[in-house]
């Protein structure tokens, strides 16, 4: 099913097309805290900051190319919304060349390098082998990892957030099940968690990539095709290639972060590891809400519907403000009892430095969902520059900041988690700002 986003009501539209992409990212998070839940559970604190590093690492690593479906989906969006039938399936074809060869070349990279990144990472001697056995399974589900997001930025891209959600929901129920069983069943340790994982992501990848061929004769790769023009391959170019270096700065920046909490102890890393989890769960619907309303703005921008795309505006921040200060009071108030979710009642030292942080980032959750919002803005009208340019304000500031006030002894570990909101209100207020100036100079912008 496709379905246009450029009629209809702007907010009903918004909304009813954000939610399965909402849910699907929120069974994601639940893959990813199911490692954490039974590995902090059953395998102790040094198995929990190894998978907590891995998952920081990993995230990194597929940045590169998960920008690169999501600038590529911009592209899609546009496409679609011109009604260019042509140019899209050739978009699709030269998109699939090049996200598949830089993945192919990471995946390589990151088995060759494995060693020198964990040195790089500070990791402590005492979960060091732990940490590298579980990256070492973890990362023969890459290719996996870029086969789900290539063909849901695809599907997304044209009105279709249903069929992604399906497949990603299966992956859930296949990994925590796998999880249980290699863990618990089995007791292959951090590597059954690792296994439970890979396997279930390739359940996903290599699921939707058939349904998709099966399904949408347009959508596959033509003959014609394998030799895209220079026109086709500049525009992929500037949209994915910047939207990939902003993703990879973002967690470039958190992997920097990642480094300077290892350096902190097994105590800071797993209570960190912990809290990061909870925090991404609770701001994952309103990111997944930025990456529908990029799609909205594209089909839009694509249109030259000026004014729907300024109402979106309107009722997409409005939208984010609302669930961003519901979400912040749940995690102020119940900060401990989430902890308790991943960390036994007697770590009482890393219960208190997890929700200490969860008390700082929680309140300022709004900034991280405008930022999410002007992300997908200015990827969706042709200025994924932009993007890049607020990441590194974001990160920049968080990780100057970061090794500055944690290095007073005074400040310590405060330091690092007051960064982080500090960051998100300097891009917010660069980025509204950029939107006021080009806004006089274009009706759509």
């Amino acid at each position: 099913m496709q379905k246009s986003l450029t009629q209809g009501a702007v907010g009903k539209t918004l909304i009813l097309f954000s939610l399965p992409m909402i849910a699907g990212n929120l069974l994601q998070q639940l893959y990813n805290i199911a490692d954490t839940l039974i590995v902090g559970k059953f395998l102790g604190s040094g198995a929990l900051a190894a998978v907590g590093s891995s998952y920081t690492l990993m995230t990194f690593l597929t940045s590169v190319f998960l920008g690169l479906c999501m600038g590529s989906g911009a592209v899609f969006s546009i496409r679609f919304g011109e009604g260019e039938k042509e140019k899209l399936q050739e978009s699709i074809t030269a998109a699939f060349l090049l996200i598949f060869t830089v993945t192919a070349v990471l995946n390589i990279l990151v088995f060759l390098f494995i060693d020198p990144i964990l040195v790089l990472l500070q990791v402590p001697g005492e979960i060091y082998q732990m940490m590298r056995e579980y990256l070492w399974v973890i990362f023969w589900g890459i290719p996996a990892v870029f086969l789900y997001n290539f063909y849901a930025s695809l599907l997304r891209a044209v009105g279709n957030s249903v069929v992604p959600l399906v497949f990603l929901a299966a992956c859930a129920v296949l990994n925590i099940v796998l999880d249980l069983w290699f863990v618990l069943g089995l007791s292959w340790g951090v590597e059954g968690a690792a296994a439970a994982t890979v396997l279930s992501q390739y359940v996903s990848g290599v699921g939707i990539a058939l349904y998709t061929w099966i399904k949408w004769k347009d959508f596959r790769f033509r003959k014609k095709y394998l030799r895209p023009g220079k026109g086709i391959l500049k525009e992929l170019a500037q949209f994915s290639f910047l939207t990939s270096v902003q993703q990879s700065v973002m967690n470039l920046g958190i992997l920097m972060v990642q480094g300077l909490v290892n350096s902190f102890g097994t105590v800071i890393m797993a209570a960190f590891a912990a809290a990061v989890k909870i925090d991404s769960f609770a701001y994952m619907p309103v990111q997944d809400f930025g990456n529908a309303f990029s799609t909205f703005v594209a089909q839009n921008f694509g249109a030259k519907k000026e004014e729907r795309i300024r109402e979106g505006i309107r009722k997409a921040v409005l939208t984010a403000f609302v669930f961003c200060l519901v979400i912040s009071f749940g995690v102020f108030l119940f900060a401990k009892p989430l902890m308790l979710i991943f960390v036994q009642p007697q770590e009482t030292e890393i219960l208190a430095a997890g929700v200490q942080y969860l008390h700082i980032e929680g309140v300022f959750y709004c900034g991280i969902g405008f930022l999410f919002l002007l992300y997908g803005y200015y990827r969706a009208v042709k200025l994924p520059g932009m993007s890049v340019v607020l990441t590194v304000i974001s990160l920049g500031t968080r990780v100057a900041l970061a090794y500055l006030l944690s290095s007073f002894e005074s400040i310590g570990v405060l330091g690092i988690w007051w960064s982080v909101p500090i960051g998100w209100a300097l891009a917010d207020i660069a980025g509204f700002w950029y939107y006021r100036k080009m806004r006089k100079k274009s009706p759509c912008r």
